[in-house]
């Protein structure tokens, strides 16, 4: 049996939705944040850094949504998540990599500068800034969106996934409102029955 440690509305989502759309059965084990069970040693067990989701099957254990979203694509290639050419799974990690550092870091930025750090050592400015690159980085990847359907080749891949997670989490930060094609694309991610909950219904969830 798979076991996910996490708890939505996280990046535990990317992994959730993988496992969901491969049909694999498994056991969520959630980590309340807020209680610091994830500062605690049987958790820091599996991950020294503390942070979730993290996967465990059979003897691996693996860190880091993307990495769990893509070893799960390989383990199961039937589905074709993963590009058959070397060229199209190079386009893959180019976009994956792009949605991690370009437009999830400057939201991570934001939330630790509006929520997650202690009030005394926020820096308002760096939302601005932080906003502003992650801005220009959503318009890229509109410009990219504009005439395709998937972000690579010519279906589903691992990219479109991890985009639309990413992409949920920009437009609850009011940053999609000058890429249409974007505000599309994750409209039609959602509206699979394989979907998560989106960013706002698990914060719904949690909050019920």
């Amino acid at each position: 049996m798979i076991t996910l440690y996490g708890t939505p509305p996280t990046r535990t989502l990317r992994a959730i939705w993988l496992l969901n759309e491969l049909g694999l059965e498994y056991e969520t084990r959630p980590v309340d944040l807020m209680q610091g069970e994830h500062q605690q040693q049987a958790f820091l067990s599996l991950n020294p850094a503390g942070k979730i989701p993290v996967l465990v099957d059979g003897d691996l254990v693996l860190t880091e949504s993307a990495a769990i979203q893509l070893y799960l694509a390989e383990k199961y290639p039937q589905a074709g998540f993963i590009p058959d050419t070397v060229e199209e799974r190079a386009q893959m990690h180019r976009w994956n990599f792009f949605l991690v550092t370009e437009i999830e870091q400057p939201l991570w930025r934001i939330a630790r500068q509006t929520f997650i750090y202690p009030e005394e050592q926020r820096l308002p400015q760096d939302v601005d800034q932080a906003r502003q690159e992650c801005v220009e980085m959503v318009a890229v990847l509109e410009r990219h969106m504009k005439e395709r359907e998937y972000l690579v080749g010519n279906r589903l891949s691992v990219a479109d996934f991890n985009a639309a997670y990413t992409l949920d989490w920009a437009n609850e930060e009011d940053m999609l409102g000058d890429a249409p094609r974007l505000r599309e694309f994750l409209k039609t991610m959602y509206s699979r029955p394989t979907a998560p909950p989106t960013i706002a219904e698990a914060f719904a969830a949690l909050e019920s």
